[in-house]
């Protein structure tokens, strides 16, 4: 596995390295061992049993759901899998809370080649204020001090741990995706002057747009603060010149058609149906004429068995993604097209994940769903 390595990280003592590798083993055993048992059960009690009761099998995942609630094995399952995310968090928590006024230090910046533009005037949306999303605390807007990063830091050695590594020592892999396997691929002469990251966080995602554009000028837009103030900080530790600003991306304050090529990462599964109309409505606006929407998360539900679905539909309840199941059941497509690309200049495409070597061959094996739209 990768390790994880730039300036800004916090540092890990002995300890709680250890901590950080039982949180990946424990999460690797809930899913590789525990996890088949809830099909199981499924197949051979569940089902049978709201056959018995109602007539006929459940008829989608809520019904598959409401189904398995009851039973044991799959409150066990549930409980892990919201204990192994605590554990997560307060493994990295306990770990930058130690050092949380020299990671504010670091993170600032004498002679920046990037800049920072906070506005603490900026009025959240209900959507950041009601949800710490994946239970992170604080969410992305957390601060407990002057200057603080507390949040940042905590998704960035977070969100490595999750991905057990496999995301890259950056945790860049889905940024990095979509230049290697679907910018490069499809759009090979396509070279962009203005580059916006919607939604950013700490920056995963952006650094490879400016590592692959080297002459545009990357923007990358979050609500959170803090998220924003250790992601400037570690661009530019990395030696990446990024215009990092805190905006809502329904509604920014970037002039018409500013922009050649607008990217998302993994974000819109984070906003309510609203938001990303606007949000759509948005990148409509400010892309130039030809210019691309390239929106990276997960596909909708269509094909995918009723037990699956419920399955993936446990963070909408469990893991504070209220909006994970309501993105899924919208036609994003056709959204997009409502806001503008018209059928004809948007669709859905999949791309393998991970970089492709020279051999050919994908470091990892996965894919990423990709929105992608194309201004008239």
């Amino acid at each position: 596995m990768t390790q994880q390595v730039h300036p800004m990280l916090p540092k890990e003592s002995d300890s709680e390295k250890s901590r950080g590798r039982f949180v990946q083993a424990l999460k690797s055993h809930i899913a590789n061992r525990v996890t088949p048992g809830v099909r199981e059960l499924y197949e051979h009690r569940a089902k049978p049993g709201w056959e018995t009761n109602h007539g006929k099998e459940p008829q989608n995942r809520h019904e598959v759901r409401q189904s398995l609630t009851q039973m044991a094995y799959y409150q066990l399952w549930s409980s892990l899998r919201r204990t192994s995310q605590h554990l997560l968090w307060s493994t990295v928590a306990d770990c930058i809370e130690r050092q949380a006024k020299e990671l504010s230090e670091a993170a600032k910046i004498e002679d920046p080649i990037g800049s920072l533009q906070l506005n603490p005037n900026l009025e959240l949306p209900w959507y950041q204020w009601d949800v710490d999303i994946h239970a992170m605390p604080g969410g992305y807007r957390g601060e407990y001090g002057d200057d603080d990063v507390f949040v940042g830091a905590l998704y960035d050695r977070g969100v490595y741990l999750y991905a057990m590594g496999q995301m890259g020592a950056l945790n860049d892999d889905y940024g990095q995706s979509i230049i290697d396997n679907y910018l490069s691929v499809e759009h090979q002469k396509f070279t962009p002057e203005h580059i916006l990251d919607m939604g950013c966080t700490v920056g995963h995602a952006t650094l490879p747009y400016a590592q692959a554009f080297p002459t545009a000028e990357v923007y990358a837009i979050d609500l959170g603060a803090p998220v924003l103030r250790y992601g400037h900080a570690r661009a530019e530790a990395l030696g990446e010149s990024v215009h990092f600003s805190q905006q809502n991306c329904e509604e920014t304050d970037f002039p018409d058609e500013k922009f050649d090529l607008i990217v998302s990462h993994i974000v819109l599964h984070e906003l309510p149906p609203e938001a990303l109309r606007r949000t759509f409505a948005e990148c409509h606006r400010l892309l130039k004429s030809g210019g691309l929407m390239v929106h990276a998360d997960f596909p909708g539900y269509e094909g995918v068995d009723h037990l699956s679905q419920s399955m993936i539909d446990w963070d909408t309840y469990n893991n504070h993604e209220p909006f994970w199941g309501p993105m899924r059941d919208m036609d994003l497509v056709a959204e997009s097209a409502a806001a503008g690309f018209t059928t004809a200049n948007v669709g859905s495409v999949v791309v393998p994940t991970g970089r492709i070597l020279q051999s050919g061959k994908s470091q990892q094996s996965g894919q990423l769903w990709l929105l992608v739209g194309q201004k008239p």
